[in-house]
């Protein structure tokens, strides 16, 4: 037995498989054997894994499609003439879906669609357009599948196999294959180039034994082989029912699935890496989470003391350590806090650059507004923040400006996202960082408030409980902060002097 290795792996070490000598006795010293089911370069994953998920749901459907040929209650057959060939146990589509119709006792539309399933799995298959595995609910030839090729057989369908299968049918048609079909023999011829030999003397002996056999049988034969293969190795730009998991493609337009592309090229990091952002992340805002740190100067919900909800207002004066310690985390939390905000426009100010904050809140509100408003609100941005000369012109590169005012001819709510996200990395990549150095946020650190934790006696718990306000209503506070950010438009909006001046010499 030994002696049979040896001489095995000599022979795939001559013929130029890149495997050394070395290597040959390390695998012997393995147990490899040739008897093994060992293919060399043409491992594919095997179906059968796949399948097996799904098999209980196939025994099922074998179950009907033998009940389907039952000679007295199945599907009536009939002998016919496919091209000079009478075929055997012929059935047509209609017959098909009227049986499984009155067998289900579905509707027509229901049955049509189980039978298209039934061939899409190869337990029927069609006799005249091969190419496609539907079931057409007309005269259409069908015949049953032979059960040596249905899917619960689990063999593999090995790429050795499809070669001899395409090396076959390339004598037969002398070379005129079909378009997908001649894909696969060129691919395969490549593939499997160590042993085309071998593919070729198989393919020849099986034309050879198959014209021996009678023109019907062979004309069966051909179409249950040929309507394997289309389920397994189905055309390109197809859908298999075969395949599942990462292997189904979603669009069957496409090459590739777009979201497994996009996976692929996401950059990827170790574990200690990424764990150990995360405990960066849980260091950071342990403090500010409720549920792991307590709330001062107290709970709300607990103790039915507002005075949390008061200090943490949106726009309040003056806020709290925590909110402006929250503020220093991350660019994006300080623009979400509407208080922070207001403290990033007047270190804006003062750098005279508030332009580049100003177009960011255009565009969300032209995001988050209602569909009336976009194209006044567009042309608004356009005119303020892009056009050539405009009083709060952006900069951003040309590429991006060129997108987004051939965007604004047909606005939509993402059609400023382009420009948006330039001008946030640009803010958080250079002002924020100034603004955190800045006399602006070392002034309201020093002011925010510390307050001091509640200690309530279980009495005075119960007093607040009686004496529990309502509450202000969420829509009054929304109208108060649309009135707030109204004043603060027209106080920043430009002066019209000619106006003012008219004012007071109607006054005298």
């Amino acid at each position: 037995m030994f002696t049979a290795c040896v001489h095995f792996w000599q022979q795939l070490y001559y013929c130029r498989l890149n495997i050394s000598q070395q290597d040959i006795f390390i695998y012997i010293s393995l147990g490899f054997h040739p008897s093994t089911n060992m293919t060399i370069r043409t491992a594919r994953p095997d179906r059968g894994q796949h399948l097996r998920s799904r098999m209980h749901c196939l025994e099922k459907l074998e179950a009907i499609v033998v009940e389907m040929q039952d000679p007295k209650s199945g599907v009536k057959g009939s002998e016919q003439k496919l091209n000079v060939t009478t075929v055997p146990h012929v059935i047509f589509g209609k017959d098909i879906i009227a049986w499984v119709t009155n067998k289900m006792k579905i509707t027509p539309e229901e049955a049509h669609a189980f039978g298209t399933m039934l061939v899409a799995f190869g337990y029927i298959y069609p006799l005249q357009n091969h190419k496609k595995l539907v079931l057409y609910n007309n005269t259409s030839l069908y015949r049953f599948q032979t059960p040596y090729f249905w899917p619960t057989q689990k063999w593999v369908a090995d790429d050795s196999d499809y070669a001899i299968y395409l090396a076959k049918r390339n004598i037969r048609k002398k070379g005129m294959l079909e378009p997908h079909e001649q894909a696969h023999y060129n691919h395969l011829y490549e593939w499997l180039n160590h042993k085309w030999d071998f593919i070729v003397r198989q393919a020849t002996e099986q034309y050879k034994a198959g014209k021996e056999r009678k023109k019907p049988d062979r004309v069966v034969f051909d179409c249950q082989e040929r309507a394997y293969w289309v389920v397994n190795r189905p055309p390109l730009h197809t859908n298999s029912a075969m395949d599942c998991g990462p292997e189904r493609l979603i669009d069957p337009n496409t090459d590739e699935n777009m979201f497994y592309q996009q996976a692929i090229m996401r950059s990827k990091v170790k574990s200690s890496v990424s764990l150990g952002a995360l405990v960066k992340y849980i260091t950071t805002y342990k403090n500010h989470d409720p549920f792991l740190a307590s709330c001062l100067p107290s709970n709300p919900w607990q103790t039915d003391n507002d005075t949390y909800w008061t200090l943490n207002m949106r726009r309040v004066d003056i806020p709290t350590k925590m909110r402006v310690e929250r503020w220093s985390f991350s660019f994006f939390e300080l623009l979400t806090d509407l208080r922070g905000r207001d403290d990033f426009k007047i270190f804006l100010k003062k750098e005279f650059s508030g332009e580049n904050l100003a177009f960011w809140e255009a565009a969300e509100e032209l995001k988050w507004g209602t569909a009336s408003s976009m194209s006044t609100k567009a042309e608004t941005i356009f005119k303020t923040f892009l056009a050539p000369g405009a009083p709060r012109w952006i900069n951003i590169d040309g590429r991006t400006m060129g997108l987004t005012v051939k965007g604004l001819e047909h606005p939509h709510r993402y059609v400023l996202d382009a420009a948006q996200t330039h001008v946030f990395m640009l803010m958080k990549k250079d002002t924020f960082f100034r603004y955190l150095k800045s006399p602006v946020y070392k002034d309201i650190q020093k002011k925010a408030l510390n307050p001091e934790p509640h200690n309530f006696s279980p009495a005075q718990l119960e007093q607040n409980a009686q004496n529990r306000s309502p509450g202000i209503h969420p829509i009054i506070l929304w109208q108060q902060e649309e009135e707030e950010k109204a004043k603060a438009a027209a106080a920043s909006a430009p002066v019209d002097v000619k106006a003012m001046m008219s004012k007071i010499d109607r006054k005298k």
